[in-house]
């Protein structure tokens, strides 16, 4: 049986998820068809266009994606510093660009006089829409139900697009997430649908390189910001050159079907990390396969389980990919 959501998220231990969704029907996302002869490659066009979209409202950040034939992956950073931040009013305008709201709402966001009698049903709604802006459940619903109208739509058709829950998983460590992001943006490249990183079209990655390429970093995507210090703001604690660099060898090696190696200097991150260069290899290639839970070292995922109440441990034995011998 699928496990509640609330026991899979716990914002003590982690603010980074893993999420990924998968279409049913043999339904494409993307991509040819080969039994119908139909390409859907636009399609990525509209996930993109509404994961972006939801970075503006939603108090949850995206550090990486790639949407795949007939699956989204996603690794989202949910920022409850700035959610708790935002005023009564920015709440319900936030919420008001994706949902309408109430009768209530839309006066309070025009500024204009709440009767008394009304206001306990304001801050009671207040309070709910804040708590869903840094909800992953109610983020991943505004993604996916949009897409699902408008393939079916196009597919003459109804019933269910993406399958009933998406997947998620905590990130319970930098190890764990730098792995995760690199196995989710490296996706086309395994699949054999891009030669190089930055050509796997509609992935973080691409944009990564392509602001890069002009000396920034993409406004919609959480930042690399170097090296760990005190009083930075949000952010990787990483230097996106040796990340970039790190999985563009890494990308190349996969597609290349061969062993070869990380060079020492874009093996920056591993040494940070701990990280030998063959578990690296391993966890670029296997993520999905090695782990179906939390993902973290032995002791962040002894903690995470403690918090949650869980009493096992899955997948601890995989814990030695994230470290050295």
């Amino acid at each position: 049986m699928p496990c509640p959501r609330s026991t899979q998220i716990s914002l003590e231990d982690t603010p980074y998820y893993h999420c990924c969704s998968r279409v049913v029907r043999r339904a494409h996302l993307c991509g040819d068809d080969k039994y119908t002869g139909k390409n859907y490659d636009h399609r990525r066009g509209w996930v993109e266009t509404q994961l972006l979209k939801l970075t503006e409202v939603f108090a949850i950040d995206v550090a990486a994606y790639a949407v795949m034939s007939n699956h989204l992956h996603l690794v989202l950073y949910i920022d409850l510093e700035t959610v708790n931040t935002w005023s009564d009013r920015e709440v319900v305008e936030q919420w008001h660009k994706c949902f309408k709201g109430t009768e209530i709402t839309q006066k309070f966001a025009k500024g204009e006089v709440i009767d008394e009698y009304q206001v306990a049903q304001l801050k009671h709604l207040i309070a709910t829409y804040r708590s869903r802006l840094s909800d992953i459940s109610w983020f991943m619903r505004c993604l996916n139900e949009p897409i699902a109208r408008k393939a079916n739509d196009e597919d003459n058709c109804t019933g269910h697009f993406w399958e009933g829950r998406f997947k998620s998983q905590a990130l319970l460590d930098e190890a764990a997430v730098l792995a995760c992001m690199a196995y989710v943006e490296l996706n086309p490249i395994r699949a054999k649908v891009a030669q190089t990183p930055e050509n796997s079209d509609y992935t973080s990655l691409q944009l990564r390189v392509k602001a890069a390429l002009k000396g920034k970093q993409p406004v919609k995507l959480l930042s690399f910001i170097g090296n760990e210090h005190e009083q930075q703001a949000k952010g990787i604690n990483f230097d996106l050159k040796d990340y970039l660099d790190l999985v563009d060898e890494t990308g190349r090696i996969l597609r290349d079907d061969k062993r070869g190696e990380i060079s020492v200097n874009a093996a920056r991150i591993l040494t940070r990390l701990n990280i030998p260069s063959d578990n690296w290899i391993k966890l670029t290639a296997d993520f999905g396969k090695l782990f179906h839970g939390p993902v973290g070292t032995l002791q962040e995922l002894t903690s995470y389980c403690e918090h949650l109440e869980k009493r096992r441990r899955h997948f601890s034995q995989c814990c030695q990919y994230l470290q050295a011998s």
